[in-house]
């Protein structure tokens, strides 16, 4: 009995169809389908999915087991397949290690603060030029568009491409094509784009690979230093001026495809919710009194625990990433409550943070809604003690990965959604065109590929604060 305990995999799951298994219900709504086989199964099972099988966790104590081991599975080649898939990208010769030394050095410490005023400087820009001060009119617009193409545009200008009006690239155009391109890539990443969509995915990539091209490719580009420091850190290992431009977009959509849905979720669930907008928005106005013209206020670090319980909250409730691990070697993987399973090499690992922690009924009530204060204390601190089976969460939320892979940029992500978020708060009236309008359905398509997007939209409408 002590072998088979330790022998035996987890709860296999076929599916119906030969080959095919549950790939087509695993890739239109990841979501539903890993809940049901949640119940059919416990927190540990493995599917078949096209051809692979594929072992889901989702039992947050367990996740550790998963995220620290480096020998017996293997983040990269995953990821090789993706990169392959979506970008059309090999890079054969990349050292993930000294990419991310690099990210480290432009991402964190003395350069961020670089990065977070340059970012400052060019959303202040594109919403002035949105939004002339002076008008005096309502503009009507969709909110998701409204976030994500401001925040992808000086997000583009700031660390891809030189000043506006500087015979740069235009950052619009470069939204316009990675808008569609951004609407095929799960299919891409799936393999399951129609004969058409193909087409347009191809010529769209290509035209993307175009406006890329000059792109951190001198130091005075315009680009930021660390797009600079990538470009050459891809000469050294000998990758030719066509690989790096695929690389190039790989990073735009990296570095671009998240802030902007999230602000999107985020300012959509304030205008949605009154007390939690109320409560923002005071946090802010007290910060605004402190603001003088000599020190611009978000190039300072500043406490705001009520917007960032606000973000974390909207980021449980849309942040939703695979986290997958190829295994490389047979594993036993030992879960916290003390059951063994046995991986198998070539098999795929899987965890799915968006179903346990984050939506888990026991760890959070009520977790389909939205609390703005889910992650304060009474007394206004951060909360981080969250609980399942009577124990504490090491994980409770987890929209930036985890371990050795968690997000570098996360800072830098968090002080661009803030800084947006306020400087649309401070200068705008901002609110819905309905004020009954419900927050859009979720496109479950997207489950998987980090921050979900909203099908539809919610409409708003806004004018300068001070034209009256």
């Amino acid at each position: 009995l002590m072998w088979l305990k330790t022998n035996c995999g987890p709860p296999l799951d076929r599916g119906l169809i030969p080959w095919l298994g549950h790939a087509l219900e695993f890739g239109k709504d990841a979501a539903k389908f890993l809940n049901r086989m949640k119940q059919k199964h416990g927190n540990i099972f493995t599917v078949r999915a096209a051809g692979r099988y594929v072992t889901v966790l989702l039992d947050p104590h367990s996740y550790d087991a998963v995220i620290n081991d480096s020998d017996s599975l293997d983040f990269t080649r995953y990821a090789q397949v993706l990169m392959e898939r979506i970008f059309n990208l090999h890079l054969p010769h990349h050292q993930p290690g000294d990419a991310k030394a690099l990210m480290k050095r432009h991402f964190l410490g003395m350069n961020l603060a670089t990065l977070n005023s340059t970012m400052c400087r060019h959303l202040q820009s594109l919403l002035n030029a949105d939004m002339p001060q002076n008008q005096k009119d309502w503009k009507e617009e969709g909110l998701f568009d409204f976030s994500y193409s401001l925040l992808f545009k000086a997000g583009y200008l700031t660390l891809f491409g030189g000043e506006q009006n500087n015979n740069s690239t235009d950052p619009s155009s470069v939204y316009e094509e990675y808008k569609k391109f951004d609407g095929l890539l799960t299919k891409m990443a799936r393999g399951t784009l129609k004969a058409e969509e193909k087409k347009t995915a191809l010529s769209v990539r290509k035209r993307l690979w175009e406006l890329l091209a000059p792109a951190g490719l001198t130091e005075d580009s315009g680009s930021s230093p660390w797009l600079h420091d990538y470009r050459r850190l891809l000469q050294e290992e000998g990758t030719d001026e066509e690989t790096q431009r695929r690389a190039v977009l790989m990073q735009l959509w990296a570095s671009q495809g998240n802030v902007g849905p999230a602000a999107f979720w985020l300012l959509g669930y304030l205008l949605t919710n009154p007390e939690a907008l109320m409560a923002v928005k005071r946090e802010f106005s007290q910060i605004s009194q402190m603001e003088t013209s000599e020190t611009p206020l978000m190039d300072r670090p500043m406490s705001t625990p009520v917007f960032d319980s606000a973000l974390e909250e909207t980021l449980r409730l849309t942040a939703a990433p695979f986290i997958t691990r190829e295994v490389v070697q047979e594993k036993t993987l030992h879960m916290a409550d003390g059951q063994e399973y046995r991986l198998r090499k070539g098999d795929r690992v899987c965890l799915f943070p968006f179903v346990s922690p984050q939506m888990d009924p026991e760890i959070y009530q009520e977790p389909q809604k939205y609390k703005y204060d889910r992650f304060l204390n009474e007394d206004g601190s951060v909360k981080k003690d969250f609980y399942k089976a009577g124990r504490r969460l090491k994980y409770y939320t987890m929209p930036w990965g985890a371990g050795t892979n968690g997000c570098v940029g996360k800072q830098f992500a968090i002080n661009t959604i803030r800084q947006f978020v306020y400087m649309v708060l401070t200068s705008y009236d901002l609110e819905l065109c309905d004020p009954n309008a419900q927050m859009p359905e979720i496109n479950a398509s997207r489950y998987g590929f980090g921050l979900l997007q909203p099908e539809g939209d919610l409409f708003i409408r806004y004018k300068p604060r001070n034209a009256h």
